[in-house]
């Protein structure tokens, strides 16, 4: 189990005045993506253009969230701090989806997000311990017959792969067609990874980098 970190901050001079994730970036996005084509041309291989800023839109929030937990983890942010922060952006990612074209497609990543979030407050309370195969093991036996306990499950592997294990790549060879939600929530988890991966030099220092 990962180090249970101390609720005091270590340096915070700056940080209020930071925000990872804001109202306006969300919406600017939101904007963006009802401009953009999901259904792409039949005959082409490229994928929509849609899909691709859906791609990046994703891998924005993963990014200034897991930001959060690398400060956390490096102990210059408390518990307290962290959660709030962690809180703050959740209202943002989690709020009611727009109506319009874009419900569906908004819903969908909720749903994929439930995982970083719950991953994110399991490493906060230290509450991430076992074994990654073993966890898919469960998680598969359990999928949408109970979403509860399977995202439960997904939770502790995201928080696992926070505090630096592998996963999920090798677990997802199957038929893609059929996701069941352990499904996507590992998709997310292996996408929190490779967020991850981005920020290996990542040493923030309160808004003097981004």
């Amino acid at each position: 189990m990962a180090r249970k970190k101390s609720g005091k901050d270590k340096s915070e001079p700056q940080s209020t005045l930071y925000y990872f994730y804001t109202q306006e970036r969300w919406d600017n996005w939101l904007k963006t993506l009802e401009e953009m084509d999901f259904e792409g041309d039949p005959e082409s291989e490229e994928m929509p253009e849609g899909l691709q800023s859906l791609g990046n839109f994703t891998q924005d929030i993963n990014v200034s969230v897991l930001k959060i937990m690398k400060l956390f983890l490096k102990g210059n942010y408390g518990a307290e701090t962290a959660l709030g922060k962690l809180n703050e952006v959740e209202e943002i990612v989690m709020a009611n989806a727009p109506e319009g074209e874009l419900t569906d497609i908004i819903e969908g990543i909720q749903l994929r997000f439930l995982v970083l979030f719950l991953a994110c407050k399991k490493v906060i309370s230290g509450d991430a311990e076992g074994d990654i195969k073993t966890l898919v093991k469960e998680g598969r036996a359990v999928s949408d017959d109970d979403s509860a306990k399977a995202l439960e499950i997904a939770a502790t592997i995201g928080a696992l792969v926070i505090n630096g294990k592998s996963c999920c790549g090798k677990y997802l060879r199957g038929d893609m067609d059929e996701l069941d939600f352990f499904d996507d929530w590992l998709i997310e988890i292996d996408e929190m990874g490779a967020s991850l991966k981005t920020l290996k030099n990542f040493d923030e220092q309160f808004g003097d980098s981004v």
